[in-house]
């Protein structure tokens, strides 16, 4: 659905979504991925790799290689492309550009309230940190004393700011659960997004709100699966679940009560787009779920390449880099642990 952006897109988003494009087709294809399913020891795997556009950040690694070693130099590769398409962007742009990496920042915040908690080095935390979601003020919160303290500068030094001030307080950060607070922070960060997307119309909007209520749907299913059989109550977990979605609001109320896989299963089987994903899976065989749910966003994230003048490509070839990654990941620790008959289990295609 095309407004009128097809006018005036080119005039500042033209040559990024040209540049973001050419970056898609740099992607990994099946052919590669059968290869690398192939190859015996982590050498085999970075000589593959350098035919790749992974070659230059790779090729001057020594021996041994470690999958440690593989992931973080595939990583680098989409943050410098993540950089440079950074300064190039103008308003809306750049703040949509912004949005991308709250989730990451969200999971680095997290990890520095977990390390404060346990008293952790500082210089090992910041080095677990995912490089996409870096701030200036990062290394301030890993000297704080106490929670109070690191509320403070939360609010004070970080982008996350809104999200902390209207869904946590600094009494919450003693006793709160960690992944209860990067769920709720998480809720907020999304619902945040969805409405930025929808302001900015368009064909940005109709794609946009349809990979975000994807994730917010996969989310609560996730938060429902991973409860079941703790201590959260019924209204505390409808509290995780984001207010958008195809399972808002009916399909929360269920998720709610569910009390084992099976029933979640059953919940989503009401909505057609969902039941084909768990048409894929035995009954009671959650493990796989994961997978299932990537290949679904994969194919959504690719179809989102089929329209032009919006911004749900720079989105969704983030989403995609970060798959290919963890499909590296993967294989790498299959290759290293001598794994080689599971190497085909959570490896998701992506062409």
């Amino acid at each position: 659905m095309y407004g009128f952006e097809a006018l005036t897109f080119n005039i500042h988003g033209g040559y990024l979504e040209a540049i973001v494009r050419g970056y898609r087709s740099g992607l990994l294809t099946a052919a590669d991925y059968n290869n690398l399913c192939q190859c015996e020891t982590l050498e085999d795997i970075k000589m593959h790799l350098t035919a790749t556009e992974y070659g230059p950040f790779l090729q001057n690694e020594a021996s041994p290689l470690h999958t440690t070693t593989i992931v973080e130099k595939c990583t680098l590769k989409l943050v410098d492309e993540y950089k440079h398409m950074m300064c190039q962007a103008t308003e809306p742009l750049s703040t949509f550009l912004e949005y991308i990496t709250y989730g990451h920042m969200i999971d680095n915040v997290v990890l520095i309230v977990t390390g404060t908690l346990h008293e952790r080095d500082v210089q090992g935390l910041l080095e677990k940190c995912h490089p996409l979601g870096m701030f200036e003020s990062i290394a301030t919160l890993a000297v704080a004393q106490n929670m109070r303290e690191l509320y403070r500068l939360v609010l004070v030094d970080t982008p996350l700011a809104p999200y902390f001030s209207g869904y946590i307080t600094s009494e919450d950060l003693d006793d709160m659960n960690i992944e209860i607070m990067r769920n709720t922070l998480y809720k907020a960060y999304l619902e945040d997004f969805y409405q930025f997307c929808k302001k900015l119309g368009g064909a940005t909007s109709e794609i946009m709100c349809d990979l975000l209520a994807f994730e917010a749907d996969r989310r609560a299913v996730n938060i429902t699966i991973n409860s079941i059989g703790t201590e959260l109550t019924r209204d505390d977990r409808r509290k995780l679940y984001s207010n958008f979605g195809l399972l808002y609001p009916y399909g929360h109320e269920e998720l709610a009560v569910c009390e084992d896989f099976d029933q979640v299963r059953a919940v989503l089987e009401k909505y057609p787009p969902y039941q084909s994903i768990f048409s894929k899976l035995s009954y009671g065989e959650s493990q796989m779920l994961d997978k299932a749910f990537y290949e679904e966003e994969v194919k959504r994230l690719c179809l989102a390449f089929e329209q032009q003048f919006h911004y749900a490509v720079f989105f969704a070839y983030i989403r995609l880099r970060e798959q290919e990654v963890r499909n590296l990941m993967w294989i790498s620790e299959c290759v290293a642990q001598n794994q080689k008959s599971r190497v085909h289990d959570s490896v998701v295609f992506i062409f």
